[in-house]
């Protein structure tokens, strides 16, 4: 019987970046909270503005920690639930440094200015390129893994990981469409509405596959694997794979309400919203109910309480997206910290607890470990995090809500009763909640760094060699 030996090597690495990259991201996210709060922490330097480190600050949460959570963890599952070695060491070792260069040109391009103001799609044409090249290697080399797999069966996990690479490079390539002027400056081939419906299909299907397919894929294997149960439904889950990458393609038109974009339009991307709902719903429901016959599990392990209170915010940000695109209450919410408030319930509620949780369980096994250095350090880790989200969304909640009454209150002869600056000052001590919040998100991160470095310390990496099996039909994680 054959043996087959994996390529834990890239993922050891991207695990490591992962936790690299959050720390940075978020530390970025911390300054500008301050900056909102005490504007001249800017120093009167236009490379340390909010305008120039905002974008760094969302490029590096999602696509530097986000991604390098992706890139490890795929690469990862797809090795032990396929029974093979990913398809071309080579190319997966590129798409690491390649990843990571086109990290370290958005950190450098970004505070220059460098931009081309497009949301979630900042970076100039040549890093455009780049990533380009780099996402067809990953995707050769994940879809390859698949094509050589061991079993018959596609375990569900693989194919939100492969329906996201796929989609991520369709919107990347369309998006980013640009006719270069300088080597730092180009110009988007679209012009006006047309422009802005290509950036937010775009835009809300990098949540929707970025952000979300590729952490559902997490998911599916993860929570299992740490509950020591099989997943709840398996027939749900690719009832909830389809219709997800079914629906969401056509919800983005729900950003550019009450704008030039056709009416039309318009509706069809808040009625595609709140269509959404069912599938999202259904994933949640599926994760936290594979914990049937295992809840007291929840008591001591800190692990899981991040895994399944990821799946509470991913119920409720999935909830209060499509609520949000309704257009009377989008006429409320739009351009106020409302939108905030979701964003970071959705990208720290769920995104990043499952990613931490993830991390937690993957890291001792790529380092030879049964368990983490410190289990009461990830205790403490989940509660810091778990309080500081909470003090963030609920923050920007009031304060979203606050400015959008105020904004749109009028006196009996149709004069506006409250000023901008007003409005400001109205929701100022959020400001500060919310930086107490994104302190306590941040802590949290350098607890786990800790964490890692101790475990890594004791520890010595493996490279796992089993027998391949028999070819399976059996849904549930190797």
């Amino acid at each position: 019987m054959n043996a087959v030996s994996y390529n834990d090597k890239v993922i050891r690495q991207f695990a490591v970046m992962t936790l690299v990259w959050g720390v940075v991201g978020m530390l970025v996210g911390v300054i500008i909270a301050s900056q909102l709060l005490f504007p001249a922490l800017n120093f009167d330097l236009p490379w340390l503005t909010f305008s120039r480190l905002r974008p760094l600050h969302t490029n590096a949460v999602i696509f530097a920690f986000g991604g390098s959570a992706i890139f490890a963890t795929s690469y990862y599952i797809v090795q032990r639930t396929c029974h093979t070695r990913l398809f071309s060491d080579g190319l997966a070792a590129f798409t690491f440094w390649g990843w990571q260069l086109v990290i370290v040109l958005a950190a450098i391009s970004l505070p220059m200015g460098w931009t081309t103001g497009k949301e979630y799609a900042e970076l100039e044409w040549p890093i455009d390129l780049l990533i380009a090249v780099v996402w067809v290697a990953y995707a050769v080399v994940f879809l390859g893994t698949l094509a050589k797999r061991k079993v018959e069966h596609i375990y569900v996990a693989n194919w939100f990981f492969a329906a996201f690479i796929i989609t991520v490079a369709v919107l990347h390539i369309v998006n980013s469409a640009e006719i270069p002027v300088t080597l730092t400056k180009s110009y988007s081939a679209y012009a006006g509405v047309v422009d802005a419906m290509v950036q937010w299909w775009y835009g809300h299907n990098a949540v929707g596959f970025f952000l979300t397919a590729a952490f559902l894929g997490m998911m599916y294997y993860f929570v299992p694997k740490q509950a020591g149960r099989p997943v709840y439904s398996y027939r749900l889950s690719i009832v909830h794979f389809w219709s997800l990458i079914s629906i969401y393609m056509w919800a983005g038109p729900h950003h550019l309400h009450y704008t030039t974009l056709p009416d039309w339009a318009q509706t069809i991307g808040m009625v595609f919203s709140l269509m959404l709902i069912a599938p999202s719903w259904g994933g949640m429901i599926n994760g936290i109910m594979t914990l049937s016959g295992a809840w007291h599990k929840l008591r001591d392990d800190p692990i899981l309480k991040f895994l399944i209170v990821s799946l509470s915010f991913y119920g409720m940000s999935t909830f209060e997206g499509p609520m949000m695109s309704i257009k009377t209450v989008n006429a409320l919410s739009h351009y106020t910290d409302w939108t905030i408030g979701h964003v970071h319930s959705g990208a720290l509620g769920w995104v990043a607890m499952v990613t931490v949780g993830s991390m937690y369980m993957l890291i001792p096994r790529l380092w030879g470990q049964t368990k983490m250095w410190s289990t009461r350090l990830i205790d403490v880790h989940f509660w810091t995090t778990t309080i500081g989200i909470v003090l963030y969304t609920v923050s920007m909640w009031i304060a979203g809500v606050t400015q959008g009454l105020m904004w749109r209150a009028t006196n009996p002869d149709g004069t506006l009763t409250y000023s901008f600056v007003e409005a400001l000052k109205a929701t100022y001590p959020y400001y500060a909640i919310r930086l107490v919040g994104g302190l306590l998100v941040f802590g949290g991160m350098l607890l786990m760094v800790y964490n890692v470095v101790k475990t890594i310390g004791q520890g010595r990496p493996t490279t796992v060699a089993i027998p391949a099996p028999a070819a399976t039909h059996a849904p549930q994680p190797a």
